[in-house]
């Protein structure tokens, strides 16, 4: 156990403050949220193409929604894209709702416009990467040679796979985020030369998981500058 223990070989436990808990679910309740009616449009999609209609335009504007209603379709198909069409409208006034509770959020947490200076990191992406790193100091690196430098590996985002997380320490939520910021990112004049000279070696997978590792990276040394009373987590304002 002690071997284990100064290999940092085992899994820390720690746990979030009430603010941050409350702060993870509502940004996962919204990736939830936005990934169902996804679900639901491609729904639309495949029940159309059943029938042999096709689109190239928008199906969910206006004249994409009167597309919809003048297909001649059998009753069932009809009834499945009249009741998806209806969850998508009620999604998308509980994700507006939502957003406007995460933008106040994001306005009172420093934390936030700092990160928003990384190439590829938007206003929800930095929620979401402030909230699931918590503490940044999990993400120091352990080894006394190395002072001030952070492990991305702690985070999750293992050197060639995203699913090579960090014992009891990875986050599929920041995985999932910063390799979505990293698919901007690396076009970015910080990241495209990188990114070009890793995937001619591996591949334009591993190249993206290199540069969402290094997005990570800087935002532990742009969480680390701040003055401690900045980098806590203020609670939510709910309208």
């Amino acid at each position: 156990m002690a071997q284990l223990l100064r290999a940092d070989l085992l899994p820390e436990a720690w746990i979030a403050p009430a603010k941050v808990r409350e702060l993870r679910a509502l940004l996962r309740h919204r990736i939830s949220l936005v990934r169902l009616g996804i679900q639901l449009r491609n729904r639309v999609h495949a029940v159309a193409a059943d029938h042999g209609y096709d689109r190239s335009a928008s199906y969910w504007t206006g004249p994409g929604r009167g597309w919809l209603a003048e297909l001649d379709l059998p009753a069932t198909s009809r009834e499945i894209i009249t009741d998806c069409l209806a969850v998508i409208d009620a999604l998308a006034v509980l994700i507006d709702r939502i957003d406007g509770e995460l933008h106040a959020h994001a306005k009172a947490d420093p934390r936030v416009k700092v990160l928003r200076t990384l190439p590829g990191v938007g206003e929800f992406t930095a929620l979401v990467m402030v909230a699931e790193i918590g503490d940044i100091s999990r993400l120091q690196c352990p080894q006394a040679r190395q002072p001030g430098r952070a492990d991305p590996d702690r985070a999750g985002l293992g050197p060639e796979s995203p699913a090579r997380a960090h014992p009891g320490q990875g986050s599929t939520w920041l995985r999932w985020a910063t390799n979505q910021a990293a698919q901007t990112a690396k076009r970015s004049p910080d990241f495209a030369a990188t990114y070009t000279a890793i995937a001619k070696r591996r591949g334009n997978k591993i190249a993206t998981i290199a540069i969402a590792r290094k997005l990570v990276t800087r935002a532990w040394h742009l969480l680390a500058q701040l003055e401690p009373g900045q980098a806590s987590t203020p609670p939510l304002r709910r309208p």
